[in-house]
């Protein structure tokens, strides 16, 4: 499978390459040459697959032959290490759980698959390859984690300083090893801009070999399709009409739904939940795209005012704006209203989401204003105990924690602040000679 960047203005290049750099020379993101439809029967028999089998099956067409067969379902197995469970809570509204990995977020299944076609890629390599990425939340814990250890990388996370929550920087910052933290003053699209930037900066990529772990690389914003499948394979005998509602920052959880759809998952509708950032909620209204600085809410791994991965929803339908809104609705929910889904879903269903997740649940109920015979999951991205502040304040409970967060909140946060990109540059730069 070859890779072309949606900028249009660099050479195609192949998995590994794509994996490798991470953004195009051009500017531009990687999107796979062509998608290939998987057989109507595998969907007809995904009850028989085990999680390995399917998310083989979904993903070696825009893998293979970069990584052979046998080392991808390893990597697969390796990967999927935990579950994905549905727990429905009503005949119309389901939340799909993505928070049983390490680090108790959806972005554990990304960096996984990624960190470890990245050791693959350096197996025979005694050049180092360092992976910038910058965190609005939980990419930076589920990178962490991802890579602690891989022979041959180096992580280097930006995160927004005072804007993402205290068990998120924790997991983070605590780490050591082959992890750097760098907290920036500034907000989210800040430290994505200088991820962006050292990419293109020809200064620094002769020295040094860059790669980013956000959704903007392939390998970490693939993987996200499985889990979609995952859903419908417990969900498609009892409810015919399913749709997905996904919290969204920066597009990459949805646009891999929307992925799954192109090789033939039997979805035909999804719901971008946004907050307050609610820049796609205002296009698919207007039809006018306005990156705008993003505003800090309690949903905070979505803040983000100008999402990366839409260029690629767009190319996923043909840039046709109509077909764009026959698949995609978008809504857009205050802080207020956020806290009143979390007190709602814990009165109604005894469930403690976390504040995405219980923007997920009102775009769920948004939609079934007009669609009544729906039934319509939400995704829970992250695990509630990641946002207690928050959460026990709104459903007036203690909440107990789980032994992954446990571990981190006696370790001491080591990070380094800096807010320019002069200062990220001569960081990676002295960082590079040591």
């Amino acid at each position: 499978m070859d890779y072309f960047s949606l900028n249009k203005k660099a050479p195609n290049t192949s998995f590994k390459d794509a994996v490798i750099r991470g953004l195009a020379p051009d500017k531009g993101l990687y999107f796979p040459e062509h998608i290939e439809a998987l057989p109507k029967s595998f969907f007809e028999n995904i009850d028989h697959l085990s999680h390995t089998e399917i998310a083989f099956q979904a993903i070696k067409q825009f893998v293979i032959p970069d990584i052979s067969e046998d080392v991808l379902k390893d990597i697969i197995e390796d990967t999927l290490c935990f579950d994905f469970p549905i727990v429905e809570l009503d005949k119309n509204i389901s939340t799909l759980e993505l928070f049983h990995g390490p680090t108790m977020a959806f972005k554990d299944v990304g960096a996984r698959f990624m960190a470890r076609c990245l050791a693959h890629f350096n197996t025979n390599n005694t050049n180092e390859v360092t992976v910038l990425v910058a965190t609005s939340g939980d990419t930076g814990g589920a990178v962490a984690n991802g890579f602690l250890g891989i022979k041959g990388v180096n992580v280097v996370i930006l995160y927004p300083s005072g804007k993402v929550s205290e068990i998120q920087e924790k997991q983070l910052t605590t780490l050591g090893q082959n992890i750097t933290a760098l907290e920036i003053d500034g907000v989210f699209d800040d430290c994505q801009d200088m991820v962006k930037r050292a990419f293109l900066d020809d200064d620094l990529t002769s020295k040094m070999q860059l790669t980013s772990a956000n959704s903007i690389n392939v390998a970490r914003w693939l993987p996200q399709l499985f889990y979609f499948m995952f859903a419908y394979r417990q969900l498609h005998k009892k409810y015919d009409d399913i749709v997905f509602s996904i919290p969204s920052g920066n597009f990459g959880n949805i646009c891999a739904g929307m992925m799954a759809q192109q090789l033939g998952l039997p979805i035909k509708h999804f719901v971008a939940a946004n907050n307050a950032n609610n820049v796609v909620t205002e296009y698919l209204n207007t039809e006018t795209y306005n990156p705008k600085p993003s505003v800090q809410t309690i949903s905070n791994a979505m803040d983000v005012g100008n999402p990366s991965n839409f260029i690629r929803i767009q190319e996923i339908y043909k840039n046709n704006f109509s077909t764009l809104k026959e698949n995609l609705s978008s809504y857009s929910f205050t802080d207020q209203q956020t806290r009143a889904a979390l007190k709602d879903i814990y009165k109604t269903y005894n469930y403690i989401a976390d504040p995405h997740g219980a923007v997920g649940y009102l775009g769920c109920k948004s939609h079934l204003k007009n669609h009544p015979n729906s039934h319509c999951v939400f995704l829970e991205t992250a695990h509630p105990t990641k946002f207690l502040d928050v959460v026990e304040e709104v459903i007036e409970t203690k909440v107990s924690l789980p032994p992954q967060i446990e571990a981190v909140m006696d370790k001491v946060k080591v990070a380094t602040s800096i807010s320019t990109y002069a200062d990220l540059k001569a960081f990676l730069i002295q960082k590079n000679k040591a």
